[in-house]
């Protein structure tokens, strides 16, 4: 399987697979990096496919951009990558992460993509930080007034991205979808998964007893299958 590392407009990028013209964007989540497309690709590279993987701020070989690991500098990089892939395949599809998965809604939701696999997505962002906010006993009224607020589990409440996101909600998406969901996922609700697949239509698999982080060899497993068995 060919590997190539080059740049799109200064975003560290590889290239897995054979010439074809058919291409997945992979978009990893928080704390992943761009060579975590190799192992998707290893499953559809062998049917035809390529794999377009970057570094997203603050990731890989940006670890010191933490700062721009932000929607409203992340969403103009995706669309940069995807007019990149059309301008290079006939055919795009996406495979996303996570928060990676929020951000490409955010990117490619007015698009047409020929498919998208989501793999433990975050898809309702005002949720997740309303949660975060329960979480850590902080109202509205208290983060607007002091702006950024950390957390103890690791996580910066932030009146701006709190805004951004009340601003931005996901109103149009347009490609066909397949979402993997763990039931044990702590950051997206079950609830909020299945309005989101009976709005727009989607594919829904659960693993029982899986986790937000598919890493263990049974998650991997079913990971792999899924994967195989839609892509």
């Amino acid at each position: 399987m060919e590997e190539k590392f080059f740049y799109i407009d200064n975003i560290p990028a590889v290239q897995y697979g054979d010439p074809s013209g058919k291409v997945y964007i992979f978009v990893h989540g928080k704390m992943g990096h761009k060579e975590e497309a190799s192992d998707f690709a290893q499953i559809v590279c062998p049917k035809g496919w390529q794999v377009l993987s970057i570094d997203l701020p603050g990731h890989g070989e940006r670890k010191s951009e933490m700062t721009f690991f932000v929607p409203w500098k992340t969403v103009p990089e995706l669309r940069a990558v995807l007019k990149y892939a059309k301008s290079r395949w006939s055919t795009v599809a996406l495979r996303a992460n996570s928060i990676g998965a929020w951000f490409s809604l955010l990117a490619y939701g007015g698009e047409r993509l020929e498919r998208s696999l989501f793999v433990s997505p975050v898809l309702d962002m005002v949720r997740l930080i309303e949660n975060m906010m329960k979480w850590s006993s902080v109202t509205a009224e208290e983060l607007e007034k002091r702006k950024t607020i950390p957390t103890d589990f690791g996580e910066t409440l932030d009146w701006d991205y709190y805004q951004y996101v009340k601003s931005n909600g996901i109103s149009v998406w347009n490609s066909p979808t397949s979402i993997l969901y763990a039931d044990r996922d702590n950051l997206t609700e079950r609830h909020t998964v299945d309005e989101f697949v009976k709005h727009f239509g989607c594919d829904l698999a659960v693993m029982e007893n899986g986790e937000h982080w598919f890493h263990t060899p049974e998650q991997l497993k079913f990971l792999n299958k899924w994967i195989l068995e839609n892509c």
